[in-house]
């Protein structure tokens, strides 16, 4: 909305100063410390507020070190994180931008789902909270949104550079013809794709219809059937691979924050013809935007991070976590970068996979012993380490240092091919 308002008064009444916010740098800066206020100035009222509904966790007793201790601490923690990234996001972005709004909409959405979860698990005294499937049956809405959206919204382009045989244009009279000017080396051209980045090759743009050449002539035009379901896998991956982290004080706070910086920067570049030139990497149009979203997203989840670092003085409950992974998740595929998901959120990937193995195998034993084994002494990862008797700051900690390597080696990728 400021946006408008001082663009509009640069404009109309040449305000000194009001044209600043034409530029991304600082409408980011001003979204994180807008997020930094809100979760830290209305955190604290909104944990009382907590306190005084007596909106407390119940705990499931793992015979963990300290887990009686976080019995009661207030839960639905997360709607400080999703207040402070919609109100910045509302101040300083585009909101006539498509980007914008899905994220906006991937917020609030996810959102309402861990709320809705959480409210059944704390009001309504049922420890299983929403049922399992209604929590897949939202993600799924939410990936049939955000995939129909980007393969049939006319915003969502690349500009790619083709070389002049392979350009079609339209002459005066209609007709469709091809430059075929020889002094010509290329041509950037503005094109609807389902097209994505592979890191680690030269050429490392893959197009997702491919996967359909089978099907002879006009095989793109059923792209959406390949693309669609991939978008749904990785929302939902990556929603549920939060919900898993979020099992110690700050953990998945805090490898979030570190994941949105990452995700800050190659929306940046990709957003910006300039440095998508030099990099060699798929220019976005107006996906320079969507670091105000991200910054903002960054901003809630270190304000957050002051009431949820050890001793937690608030869980965010599936409000929160819910709502993070899958903002990770859509952010990456809005960008197309959603192949370095599997590096960028290795620690999402390594506890999913934990969960995963752990009783994939205590099965496989029972069936085949009679007895279930288990490879970690628990899941998910970080409980196996807390077992091990690591206290939970340590574990945080080196967790954040892993995630921070990942996040270099994430950023690397750009040049690194």
């Amino acid at each position: 909305m400021f946006y408008y308002l001082f663009t509009y008064l640069d404009n109309a009444f040449d305000l000194p100063g009001a044209g600043v916010f034409q530029y991304i740098s600082f409408r980011a800066a001003a979204a994180v410390i807008t997020s930094l206020i809100i979760s830290l100035l209305f955190g604290k009222r909104l944990i009382n507020m907590l306190v005084k509904k007596q909106v407390g966790e119940t705990i499931r007793d793992l015979g963990l070190e300290g887990q009686s201790e976080k019995k009661g601490t207030p839960t639905m923690g997360g709607l400080i994180i999703l207040g402070a990234i919609l109100v910045p996001t509302l101040f300083f972005a585009k909101l006539d931008n498509i980007y914008i709004l899905l994220m906006i909409f991937t917020t609030v959405w996810l959102g309402l789902i861990g709320f809705i979860d959480d409210y059944i698990k704390v009001f309504k005294k049922n420890k299983k909270g929403l049922a399992g499937k209604f929590k897949i049956y939202g993600q799924i809405t939410l990936g049939l949104v955000v995939g129909l959206t980007m393969y049939f919204n006319e915003s969502i382009v690349i500009r790619e550079k083709i070389s002049p045989e392979k350009l079609i244009q339209t002459n005066e009279n209609g007709e469709i013809v091809r430059i075929t000017d020889p002094t010509m080396k290329f041509s950037k051209v503005t094109i609807k794709s389902t097209k994505t980045t592979i890191p680690f090759f030269k050429n490392n743009e893959a197009d997702y219809s491919r996967l359909l050449a089978f099907l002879g002539e006009g095989y793109k035009k059923w792209a959406f059937l390949i693309f669609i379901p991939i978008v749904i896998l990785i929302i939902t991956g990556v929603s549920n691979g939060a919900n898993l982290t979020d099992g110690i004080d700050g953990l998945a706070t805090g490898v979030s924050a570190i994941i949105g910086a990452t995700l800050g920067i190659l929306a940046w570049v990709s957003g910006n013809i300039v440095f998508a030139d030099y990099l060699n990497i798929m220019y976005l149009p107006d996906t320079g935007e969507l670091t105000i979203f991200v910054s903002a997203f960054v901003g809630a989840c270190i304000g957050f991070l002051w009431y949820n670092s050890y001793p937690a003085q608030v869980f965010m409950g599936d409000t929160g976590s819910l709502a993070i992974g899958g903002i990770i998740a859509v952010f990456a595929i809005l960008i197309r970068k959603e192949f370095l998901i599997p590096i960028l959120c290795g620690i999402f990937v390594v506890e999913s996979l934990s969960v995963v193995l752990q009783v994939s195998y205590f099965k496989y034993t029972k069936r085949k012993y009679g007895a279930g084994r288990r490879i970690f002494k628990m899941s998910p990862l970080h409980h196996h380490f807390q077992v091990m008797g690591y206290p939970e700051p340590k574990i945080v900690q080196r967790f954040l240092i892993v995630g921070i390597m990942l996040a270099v080696f994430t950023i690397i990728t750009l040049k690194l091919r």
